[in-house]
């Protein structure tokens, strides 16, 4: 396709997350982990996927 055809939008990521996990966990534990995210200025999946390398290291 030529250049000036593409679309605009997000560019292509050099390592795309395609995987979709889902997780399970009590209120009390999503409320701290959402103000955990708050405080940090992080996302709560950017929270998660830090704590998870971290963890498996």
């Amino acid at each position: 396709m030529d250049d000036a055809k593409r679309k605009a939008g997000r560019p292509k990521s050099a390592n795309p997350k395609n995987v979709n996990v889902g997780l399970r966990m009590t209120d009390e534990q999503y409320q701290k982990l959402k103000a955990y995210a708050e405080k940090s200025g992080e996302t709560v999946s950017k929270v998660l996927l830090e704590a998870l390398e971290a963890y498996i290291k």
